[in-house]
Parts: C-alpha cells; structure tokens; sequence
C-alpha cells in the first residue's frame, strides 16, 4: 500500500555502517548519509564511528537547530522499529529544549568581544617589550605575556568551532583562523579533526586521539596490549621504549606538558600536508604560513641566542598551564575500549570527564572548560551559560546516580598523578614482556 511506513530493526540498522554504506537514525527516522558524509561540516569520523545506530542525543547536542533542514533529503523512508528510549536520554533532551525555548544557546554574551581584545592587547604589549625594551626581566615577562596570549587565543578558537560566535559564517571563520592558524600556529582543521572525536568517543581508548599518547603517557594499563587506534589507523605498540617512558610518566607529565606545543605543532603539519581529505586546506596553510612568520621574526629582535631559547621556552612554559587543564578533565576519568554509543550519549560523557571548581572571576582563566561535563553535554552551548546550567546538570546526575565530579585544581592535579603513577607502576612489571619495536614509532605517534 502506498503511503504504508516501511520499519527495520536495530540489527538491521548495524549493517549500515561502512563506508559507502552509513546510516543512521534520528528520533527513529532512519536516514542515509553516505554521500552527505563528503559535506558534513563536522567531518567524516563522527559519521563513522556513529553509523549503525541511533544517535538522537549526538545529533541533538551538536545542531541545535542548524542541521534539521538537511535531513528530509537524506530520509530512506525507514523507521526503526525496537529503538526505546532510556529515562536518562528523555530527561535530557527535556533539558536541552527548556535550554533552546529560553534561548541560551543564542545568548552568547560579550565574551568573546572581550577575548578578542584582551589577545589584541597582550600582543601589543608583547611586541612592545621586546623591540623597545632592553632587559631581560621585560623580554621574560612578554614571554609570558605571550603564553597568556596563547591560552586566551585558543579558547576564541575554541569556541567559534563549535559554534557561530560572529555575526556570520564567514566572520566566525575567519575568527578561528586568526585565533588558531594566525595567533597560535595550531590549525583549525586540525582541532576540529581530533575534537569532534574526542566529543563523540570521550576517553575510549582506541577511538579519542587525546588518550593516545603512546608512547609518552598512558592512562591505563590496557593500552600495553598495543591496541589499534581507530582514529588514526595505527597500531599503538607498546614496545620496550614505551615501557620505559610510561615508567616514569607520574615525574616527566609536567615538564612534557612544558614543550607540548611542539607536538601540536607537528600535527598541524602532518595533517595539512598529508593526503588526507582537509576542509580549507589552503586557508589553514596560510594562517600557519602567518604565524612562522611573524613569531620568529620577533624571536629573532631578541640580543643573542641563550635569551631567545629562554623566551621560547618561558613562553611554552606558560601556556602548559592550559595543557595541563585539558588532561586534568580527562586522564582521572573512568575510560572503557570500543566505539562510542549512541545509546548511552549522557552516561558517557559523565563517566569520562571530570570538572573543575573555582570562583566565578576565574572563569577566563580556564575559558569556560572547567565545565567540561556541562560542555561535553553542550558542547553548542556558549561559556557565558555554562555556570548557569551547572546546578541542573548535577541534579540530572544524582536524579540517574551517575557521577559528577567536580574538584578543585590541586585535587585534579593529585588524581592525575595518582592515575599516571598508577599506570606506570604497571608497565613497572617485567613479568609481562612487550613485543620489540622499531624506535621511529615514538616519534610517528600521534596525539
């Protein structure tokens, strides 16, 4: 009969998920979007690594409004037939629509206004002391100057990628590239590739880049069994050489965490300059090309040598600070093998992230991320309304008893360690041989 609606099973829905072959459902409508995956803004791994299931809550939390418009065309005519609902997932697309009806997610504030200007002013006081001062003290505290700079810049970053922080498209691109490529040297494209994974995935091991740090650090001890990543298609071997490093990884954490950003600068370069599909690669090269500019040029302004080793690494050392906060939300937290679930989108993001508490005044100092349960959750959600949403987020987690854990600084530093030490004591464990390995690994490692 013409008109009759037309159902496939949960099981049959998993047989989509191949590339060539992706669906999945939305609110029980099933749609195809093997072609649409070419377009997707958001970009190919949270396609697949999604496809075959239902992924309401994902698709809910990223598009608030933006990309409902396509779907209709990608419709199969399909509906899925056994998908229930878990009271967790009802209670929070109930959240999330008293949130859109009261408009937070257009209320985005001044925030980024202020940002803007506070990183204009830091550069201007930081090319200021270097070519028209001439101590050393000056040179150290631009340095430093320049790590804040950095900090604030990638939290401008930060949020125009996940949402329209400018008055247009156009604008709000140019603004991560300024903020990113142009300010930072770290590529957009590159951020957006890793974290929409890591949102989607947070803290699988083998699908969130930003547990894969092998052979450097490592989390837990399941990563000794030299597990794949599926996000950058590798074998993450645990080799002799990891051993050691992993070993010690609770004493070397923060003075890595103080030369990290050379590691986000290779991976700028690795991925813009690979074969891999990237959206506005010519755009990411040039806002790069801008920033290998004009950094060591004014590196270069400095009297001698020793004092332009020392403003370099005064001012990675600075922004290790924002380094370290990133794996404080995370590295502590309950982490599990396999694809993310679209079923289990709330429970997830609880179990994997941990938040850290302060005074409202420091809020710019961690750019909203101390709510990082609260953005995983919201992840469209401007930082002005993270605080705001906070005391309902928690009591949506002691109504599900699911954890949310909010520490202060100095505890999230302390189960870190804990965590790392831990790990490292493991790998400690000579009983449990690992395979040998060709050294040029640790440096082809990504993450």
């Amino acid at each position: 009969m013409e008109g009759e609606k037309k159902y496939i099973t949960s099981e049959e829905l998993k047989q989509h998920n191949k590339p060539g072959d992706l669906w999945i459902s939305i609110q029980c409508k099933v749609y195809d979007v093997s072609d649409w995956i070419k377009e997707h803004p958001g970009g190919d791994t949270p396609l697949l690594n999604l496809a075959g299931q239902d992924v309401t809550d994902a698709f809910i939390a990223y598009h608030p409004g933006t990309a409902w418009k396509y779907l209709d065309q990608l419709f199969t005519g399909y509906y899925l037939v056994d998908f229930e609902v878990s009271e967790v997932s009802k209670d929070y697309r109930k959240l999330y629509s008293e949130f859109s009806k009261l408009g937070l997610f257009d209320k985005k504030g001044h925030v980024t206004m202020y940002a803007l200007a506070c990183v204009a002013f830091l550069f201007c006081i930081v090319v200021y002391g270097v070519l028209c001062c001439l101590s050393l003290w000056a040179h150290m505290g631009s340095a430093a100057l320049l790590g804040f700079l950095w900090i604030q810049s990638a939290y401008v970053g930060h949020d125009s990628g996940h949402y329209q922080v400018m008055l247009s498209p156009r604008f709000n691109k140019l603004a991560q590239l300024i903020s990113g490529n142009c300010l930072t040297g770290i590529s957009i494209a590159w951020w957006k590739w890793t974290h929409n994974a890591h949102h989607l995935a947070c803290n699988s091991l083998d699908y969130d880049p930003d547990l894969q740090h092998i052979p450097v650090f490592a989390v837990s001890s399941r990563l000794f069994n030299s597990i794949t990543s599926y996000f950058y298609g590798r074998k993450m071997n645990f080799d002799p050489l990891s051993r050691f490093l992993v070993s010690y990884q609770h004493w070397t954490f923060y003075p890595v965490m103080c030369v990290a950003r050379v590691n986000l600068f290779l991976q700028t370069l690795l991925l813009l300059f690979s074969t891999r599909k990237v959206p506005d690669r010519a755009l990411n090269i040039m806002g790069i090309l801008v920033f290998w500019i004009w950094f060591p040029l004014l590196v270069s302004c400095l009297p001698d040598w020793p004092e332009r080793v020392m403003f370099v690494l005064t001012s990675f050392a600075v922004t290790s600070l924002q380094h370290i906060q990133f794996c404080l939300n995370h590295f502590a937290a309950n982490v599990y093998l396999g694809p993310p679930n679209g079923n289990d989108w709330f429970e997830k993001q609880t179990s994997g992230t941990l938040d850290i508490s302060c005074s409202s005044w420091m809020d710019w100092v961690y750019g909203g991320l101390q709510f990082q349960l609260e953005h995983h959750l919201f992840p469209r959600l401007p930082r002005s309304q993270l605080r705001g949403v906070s005391p309902l987020v928690k009591d949506l987690c002691k109504k599900h008893s699911l954890p949310y854990r909010s520490l202060s600084f100095w505890e999230a530093n302390v189960w870190t360690i804990r965590t790392l030490r831990t790990a490292a004591l493991q790998a400690r464990d000579m009983t449990n041989p690992v395979p040998k390995n060709l050294v040029w690994e640790a440096v082809h490692t990504h993450g």
